[in-house]
């Protein structure tokens, strides 16, 4: 049994909390929050489990063997830091860190102490997402060609980071992960519309070869757009996230051509139009699975499938693509 605490109690924390709850190998102790009206929901909800308003206490409390961090990225660094010295195993809401130095920094310091440091890259752990990496992985797609997402809707506004930071992560994390490759290069552009921060912004990943990733990121769409398309050799898949049931759909679509041997320069482009299927997927709760991956690393002493490491490369993206929207597009190497 794990004893757990948790700081931050705002928008993503109490799914954390209730999810870690009901985690057959954790038991939460203690929730930390600057705002006493959250609190006062922990206590009703909750009523077994300790308050506080100041994290140091959370984090020197001998009793607690893991802290789960649901704060603004900001706040992830010192924590984490803090947690990891005094001997906690730590799992931390995305984006893991707001600089790559601090993201590689936690890495070393999890080394050292020999703790489990793991992000939360929810999207990871839904059917959908495995059920593509089940694809990938199988060569059922032939060589992949393009990953292009698409993530919009009216708000949320963030106040500390801009639109790349708050919702790019999502996709970077599913991008990093189905592909497994290293990229070679990022370059983005965005705009202020209101505020100081990019509310738009486009995304382009090189990677070796002919591979290209493409992300769309914006606050200020009517609907709300959660679409990726990943085009292979031999199929392609929609991954629509809004549909309630048939999220990834695969299609036996694909182009190939020849070269007329009298002309070289004539090219016969051919396109196959076959079946779509609808795969059943897992329905469990992503973030069930997100606990349960985190104990059961802690538990097992191995990495989780979310480790600071995998943390680490989605800062870097995430990084460069701010770097290059201030160059006005210019293209940075990772």
């Amino acid at each position: 049994m794990i004893n757990v605490g948790v700081i931050g109690y705002g928008y993503w924390g109490p799914n954390m909390v209730r999810n870690f709850y009901a985690n057959k190998d954790a038991k939460v102790v203690k929730v930390c929050d600057l705002s006493k009206n959250r609190l006062a929901l922990v206590e009703s909800g909750y009523p077994t489990v300790k308050i506080t308003t100041d994290y140091k206490e959370l984090v020197k409390d001998p009793e607690i063997d893991a802290v789960v961090v649901a704060t603004p990225v900001s706040n992830h660094f010192p924590t984490a830091k803090e947690a990891l010295e005094n001997g906690k195993h730590v799992l931390l809401e995305k984006p893991m860190t707001s600089t790559v130095e601090e993201s590689e920094k936690l890495v070393e310091l999890a080394e050292k102490k020999k703790k489990t440091l793991m992000v939360d890259h929810t999207f990871l752990y839904t059917g959908a997402v495995r059920k593509m990496k089940e694809l990938v992985q199988s060569g059922e797609l032939g060589d992949v060609y393009y990953f292009d997402s698409v993530r919009v809707n009216l708000g949320l506004f963030q106040h500390d980071v801009n639109v790349i930071w708050d919702l790019a992560p999502h996709d970077f994390s599913i991008m990093d992960y189905l592909l497994q490759k290293d990229p070679e290069m990022v370059s983005a552009v965005g705009v202020c519309h209101l505020g100081d921060l990019e509310n738009i912004a486009y995304v382009t990943v090189q990677y070796p070869g002919n591979l290209l990733g493409h992300l769309h990121v914006n606050w200020l769409a009517p609907v709300k757009v959660r679409t990726t398309l990943i085009g292979g050799t031999k199929k392609m898949i929609v991954y629509d996230d809004t549909e309630p049931s048939e999220k990834i759909k695969i299609y036996d679509k694909g182009v190939s051509y020849s070269e007329k041997k009298e002309d070289v320069y004539q090219m016969l482009v051919q396109y196959r139009s076959g079946d779509m299927l609808a795969p059943k997927l897992e329905p469990s709760e992503a973030l069930k699975l997100v606990s349960k991956e985190f104990t059961d690393s802690v538990n097992e002493n191995r990495k989780p499938l979310t480790d600071g490491v995998a943390g680490l490369r989605v800062v870097k993206l995430l990084q460069a693509s701010t770097n290059s929207m201030e160059s006005k597009g210019k293209p940075v190497r990772i």
